[in-house]
Protein backbone atom coordinates (compact mmCIF):
# COMPACT_ATOMS: atom_id res chain seq x y z
CA UNK A 1 0.00 0.00 0.00
CA UNK A 2 1.08 3.93 -0.80
CA UNK A 3 2.82 6.22 2.09
CA UNK A 4 0.59 8.81 0.51
CA UNK A 5 -2.94 6.70 0.57
CA UNK A 6 -2.16 5.93 4.17
CA UNK A 7 -1.36 9.48 4.93
CA UNK A 8 -4.46 10.76 3.62
CA UNK A 9 -6.70 8.06 5.17
CA UNK A 10 -4.97 8.78 8.09
CA UNK A 11 -5.72 12.65 7.95
CA UNK A 12 -9.15 12.00 6.77
CA UNK A 13 -10.08 9.70 9.83
CA UNK A 14 -8.51 12.62 12.22
CA UNK A 15 -10.93 15.38 10.37
CA UNK A 16 -14.06 13.04 11.02
CA UNK A 17 -13.00 12.41 14.61
CA UNK A 18 -12.64 15.40 15.14
CA UNK A 19 -16.06 16.79 13.59
CA UNK A 20 -17.62 14.27 15.77
CA UNK A 21 -16.14 15.10 18.66
CA UNK A 22 -16.71 18.82 18.54
CA UNK A 23 -20.72 18.07 17.06
CA UNK A 24 -20.84 15.97 20.68
CA UNK A 25 -19.33 18.83 23.15
CA UNK A 26 -21.70 21.29 20.80
CA UNK A 27 -24.53 18.90 21.95
CA UNK A 28 -23.39 18.65 25.39
CA UNK A 29 -23.35 22.58 25.46
CA UNK A 30 -26.60 23.25 23.87
CA UNK A 31 -28.38 20.50 26.32
CA UNK A 32 -26.18 22.20 29.31
CA UNK A 33 -27.83 25.59 28.50
CA UNK A 34 -31.61 23.55 28.58
CA UNK A 35 -31.05 21.74 31.59
CA UNK A 36 -30.05 24.82 33.48
CA UNK A 37 -33.10 26.75 32.22
CA UNK A 38 -35.18 24.19 33.31
CA UNK A 39 -33.74 24.28 36.44
CA UNK A 40 -34.73 28.12 36.58
CA UNK A 41 -38.01 26.59 35.74
CA UNK A 42 -38.06 24.38 38.99
CA UNK A 43 -37.45 26.85 41.16
CA UNK A 44 -40.21 29.54 39.02
CA UNK A 45 -42.77 26.67 40.02
CA UNK A 46 -41.56 26.88 43.65
CA UNK A 47 -42.55 30.48 43.53
CA UNK A 48 -45.70 30.22 41.96
CA UNK A 49 -46.77 27.45 44.54
CA UNK A 50 -45.69 29.79 47.49
CA UNK A 51 -47.48 32.97 45.62
CA UNK A 52 -51.18 32.46 46.14
CA UNK A 53 -50.81 31.31 49.83
CA UNK A 54 -48.75 34.60 50.06
CA UNK A 55 -51.81 36.24 48.38
CA UNK A 56 -54.34 34.62 50.79
CA UNK A 57 -52.60 35.80 53.79
CA UNK A 58 -52.13 39.68 52.90
CA UNK A 59 -55.78 39.38 52.03
CA UNK A 60 -57.08 39.65 55.32
CA UNK A 61 -54.70 41.93 56.35
CA UNK A 62 -54.88 44.59 53.81
CA UNK A 63 -58.30 44.36 52.17
CA UNK A 64 -58.00 47.62 50.19
CA UNK A 65 -54.75 46.39 48.87
CA UNK A 66 -56.85 44.82 45.89
CA UNK A 67 -54.37 46.31 43.08
CA UNK A 68 -51.52 45.36 44.53
CA UNK A 69 -52.68 42.12 44.80
CA UNK A 70 -54.36 41.49 41.02
CA UNK A 71 -50.90 42.78 40.08
CA UNK A 72 -49.23 40.07 41.64
CA UNK A 73 -51.64 36.99 40.65
CA UNK A 74 -51.96 38.37 36.68
CA UNK A 75 -47.59 38.71 37.02
CA UNK A 76 -47.87 35.11 37.75
CA UNK A 77 -50.13 34.51 35.36
CA UNK A 78 -48.98 35.85 32.22
CA UNK A 79 -45.63 33.93 33.38
CA UNK A 80 -47.55 30.40 33.10
CA UNK A 81 -49.41 31.76 30.23
CA UNK A 82 -45.48 32.17 28.22
CA UNK A 83 -43.79 29.41 26.07
CA UNK A 84 -41.08 30.58 24.91
CA UNK A 85 -37.88 31.58 27.19
CA UNK A 86 -38.13 34.91 25.98
CA UNK A 87 -41.60 35.22 26.92
CA UNK A 88 -40.78 33.32 30.21
CA UNK A 89 -37.63 35.99 31.47
CA UNK A 90 -40.32 39.08 30.74
CA UNK A 91 -43.08 37.81 32.53
CA UNK A 92 -40.38 36.72 35.08
CA UNK A 93 -39.19 40.08 35.63
CA UNK A 94 -43.16 41.43 36.05
CA UNK A 95 -43.49 38.82 38.86
CA UNK A 96 -40.31 39.67 40.52
CA UNK A 97 -41.22 43.20 40.40
CA UNK A 98 -45.46 42.78 42.00
CA UNK A 99 -43.69 40.08 44.84
CA UNK A 100 -41.28 42.87 45.63
CA UNK A 101 -44.01 45.60 45.90
CA UNK A 102 -46.10 43.40 47.92
CA UNK A 103 -43.38 42.64 50.64
CA UNK A 104 -42.89 46.50 50.27
CA UNK A 105 -46.89 46.87 51.52
CA UNK A 106 -46.27 44.46 54.39
CA UNK A 107 -43.96 47.14 55.81
CA UNK A 108 -47.47 49.19 56.46
CA UNK A 109 -49.63 46.56 58.29
CA UNK A 110 -47.66 46.32 61.67
CA UNK A 111 -50.07 42.99 62.19
CA UNK A 112 -49.41 41.10 58.68
CA UNK A 113 -45.91 41.45 59.03
CA UNK A 114 -45.94 39.70 62.68
CA UNK A 115 -48.24 37.44 61.61
CA UNK A 116 -45.96 33.24 61.74
CA UNK A 117 -47.66 32.29 58.30
CA UNK A 118 -46.92 35.66 56.50
CA UNK A 119 -43.14 35.61 57.60
CA UNK A 120 -42.39 32.00 56.88
CA UNK A 121 -44.65 32.15 53.74
CA UNK A 122 -42.44 35.60 53.32
CA UNK A 123 -38.81 33.92 54.13
CA UNK A 124 -39.39 30.59 52.09
CA UNK A 125 -40.14 33.33 48.70
CA UNK A 126 -36.83 35.46 49.90
CA UNK A 127 -34.94 31.57 49.70
CA UNK A 128 -36.50 30.57 46.57
CA UNK A 129 -35.77 34.58 45.04
CA UNK A 130 -32.17 33.69 45.79
CA UNK A 131 -31.99 30.23 44.16
CA UNK A 132 -33.55 31.63 40.96
CA UNK A 133 -31.04 34.25 41.21
CA UNK A 134 -27.87 31.73 41.53
CA UNK A 135 -29.95 29.68 39.13
CA UNK A 136 -30.17 32.61 36.30
CA UNK A 137 -26.25 33.16 36.83
CA UNK A 138 -25.70 29.74 36.14
CA UNK A 139 -27.87 29.91 32.98
CA UNK A 140 -26.03 32.62 31.63
CA UNK A 141 -22.98 31.35 32.07
CA UNK A 142 -23.69 27.71 30.31
CA UNK A 143 -25.49 30.38 27.85
CA UNK A 144 -21.33 32.06 27.38
CA UNK A 145 -19.83 28.85 26.79
CA UNK A 146 -22.29 27.62 24.35
CA UNK A 147 -22.36 30.45 22.57
CA UNK A 148 -18.30 30.74 22.69
CA UNK A 149 -17.89 27.51 21.63
CA UNK A 150 -20.71 27.97 18.60
CA UNK A 151 -18.77 31.38 17.23
CA UNK A 152 -14.99 30.39 18.16
CA UNK A 153 -12.42 28.81 15.62
CA UNK A 154 -12.36 26.20 14.70
CA UNK A 155 -15.81 24.32 16.27
CA UNK A 156 -17.81 27.08 14.80
CA UNK A 157 -17.13 25.69 11.46
CA UNK A 158 -19.13 22.12 12.81
CA UNK A 159 -21.33 24.54 14.51
CA UNK A 160 -22.96 26.88 11.02
CA UNK A 161 -22.72 22.96 9.26
CA UNK A 162 -25.02 21.77 11.56
CA UNK A 163 -27.20 25.08 12.14
CA UNK A 164 -26.42 25.53 15.77
CA UNK A 165 -28.37 28.85 17.07
CA UNK A 166 -26.79 31.27 19.81
CA UNK A 167 -28.89 31.38 22.76
CA UNK A 168 -30.06 34.53 24.51
CA UNK A 169 -28.92 35.52 27.92
CA UNK A 170 -31.16 35.81 31.25
CA UNK A 171 -31.35 39.51 31.38
CA UNK A 172 -33.14 41.92 33.75
CA UNK A 173 -35.43 44.74 32.22
CA UNK A 174 -34.90 48.09 32.77
CA UNK A 175 -38.18 48.30 35.05
CA UNK A 176 -36.69 45.67 37.36
CA UNK A 177 -33.73 47.97 38.00
CA UNK A 178 -35.95 50.29 39.72
CA UNK A 179 -36.80 50.37 42.85
CA UNK A 180 -40.36 49.62 43.92
CA UNK A 181 -42.87 52.25 44.93
CA UNK A 182 -45.88 52.10 47.10
CA UNK A 183 -48.37 54.69 46.93
CA UNK A 184 -50.91 54.60 50.21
Amino acid sequence: MNWALIIILAIIVIIVLWVIATYNSLITFRNRVKDSWSQIDVQLKRRFDLIPNLVETVKGYAKHEKETLEEVINARNSYLSATLPEDQMKADGALTKAVNKLFALSESYPDLKANTNFTDLQNSLKETEDKIAMSRQFYNDVVLQYNNKIEMVPSNIVANIFKFQKETFFQVNEEEKENVKVKF
